[in-house]
């Protein structure tokens, strides 16, 4: 029966960032020291590979400034603690002991300076690969369990059902989302069998489904940086970016972002989102423009008024949604509301809302019912909003784990 030291359930970011920090302290000559992550994918990384549209959005430099950044349903206060030991310093000191430099934009967003995501991937597989770590590409973990002071894992591999034991498992499969990476849930059933529970599960990170009645016609147009606010509820949350309209309802920067926000309530039918075209003009100004465009040009049909303003179709969506009043159709112009009718669901979602809560973990992410026991990454009841905050935090958790483990294991801290 094989044996090995650390069994690393995940081939995604955080298993990565995992094995690449426990590296240093795995020799290729000594057998005893073993570290596998097992991948059920035919590669590691991805998801890894295709984040930020490929260019690889992997951190922000508002980790700790952003009003709500991350969400939790417990102890979310611990999630600061790990970014500030783990934060924008000590990943970019991370990223440029591998060869790789990164570059922030405007919004803080940092992404490697070759602007590829897989580049990012390969640096972390190389280096795993390098220290004799082993990727074990094309294994499903299907069952997990303890026997005495040893976990049991069972996985699939080339068509037949193998057995390894492990002292030490740490579960970074992932969430929900995305399951075309590999990740469709089923990995929270590993913990389920130790007692652990998982909180309520929502696609964040996603499109959103919106009445149509009144955008059938502006399928694939984009507002470039306008406003966009929810209403929900318990609050309201605004916020500016790429607005796309689609045959569904819209996507965009600006939509994934906010989406954060407002899952969760959709399901109460009491969600709307409005739009504001012109985030640098207000309504008198838009007001006053329609009324000198309809002196210049007093024959010209009203749902023409606002070509050289906005882009020509919303134009004449808002003043057909006005009737033709120019004061509503500035109203329009400001707050364009939609209602929320649901959200293109897991399949479509860059990340999981809900998973393992951190009040069932200790302050190193290790269970609480299930000793030598760890977790990291999305399979954590944490998520982040977009922009690199969900991959930092994949880092900092695998950076917690790895402390843990190497203290218990070595009297040594990881650095």
């Amino acid at each position: 029966m094989e044996r090995i030291e650390i069994a690393i359930i995940g081939g995604g970011a955080s298993g990565l960032f995992l094995a690449n920090v426990l590296a240093n302290r795995n020799k290729k000559d000594v057998t005893a020291v073993k570290t596998v992550v097992f991948e059920r994918g035919e590669r590691v990384g991805k998801k890894l590979s295709s984040t930020g549209n490929g260019q690889g959005n992997i951190t922000n430099a508002h980790l700790l400034t952003e009003e709500r950044g991350y969400f939790s349903s417990c102890d979310s206060a611990r999630v600061y603690e790990y970014l500030k030991t783990y934060d924008t310093t000590s990943f970019e000191k991370f990223w440029a002991s591998r060869g790789v430099a990164l570059t922030y934009d405007e919004r803080g967003r940092a992404y490697p300076a070759s602007r590829q995501a897989s580049a990012l991937t390969d640096a972390l597989r190389f280096y795993a690969s390098e220290k004799g770590i082993e990727l074990r590409t094309g294994a499903r973990v299907t069952a997990l369990k303890k026997e005495g002071a040893e976990f049991v894992v069972a996985y699939e591999k080339d068509g037949s059902t193998h057995t390894c034991y492990a002292q030490t498992v740490v579960l970074c499969a992932g969430g929900k989302a995305a399951k075309n990476f590999g990740t469709d849930g089923t990995a929270y059933a590993l913990a389920q069998g130790f007692g652990h529970t998982v909180t309520p599960l929502y696609p964040s990170l996603v499109q959103l489904k919106t009445d149509t009645a009144h955008t059938k016609t502006l399928k694939g147009i984009r507002v470039t940086d306008g406003g966009l606010t929810a209403h929900t509820p318990n609050g309201e949350y605004s916020l500016n970016g790429d607005i796309i309209f689609t045959d569904y309802g819209i996507s965009g920067d600006a939509v994934f972002r906010i989406s954060a926000f407002i899952t969760p309530e959709i399901a109460s039918g009491e969600v709307c989102v409005s739009i504001d075209f012109l985030p640098q003009f207000d309504e008198q100004n838009v007001y006053e423009m329609m009324q000198r465009k309809l002196a210049a040009y007093p024959t010209l049909d009203k749902t023409e008024l606002l070509f050289g303003i906005v882009n020509n179709q919303i134009g004449r969506v808002v003043l057909r949604r006005a009737n033709g009043d120019l004061k509503r159709a500035a109203k329009l112009v400001k707050t364009f509301p939609l209602q929320v009718t649901g959200n293109l669901g897991f399949d479509y979602a860059q990340v999981t809302k809900g998973g393992i809560p951190l009040c069932e973990t200790d302050e190193n992410l290790q269970s609480k019912l299930a000793p030598n026991l760890y977790f990291a990454g999305e399979i954590l009841d944490v998520d982040g909003q977009c922009g690199g905050f969900n991959l930092h935090f994949a880092y900092a958790s695998a950076c917690v784990v790895a402390r843990a483990i190497d203290k218990k294991t070595r009297g040594q801290v990881c650095k």
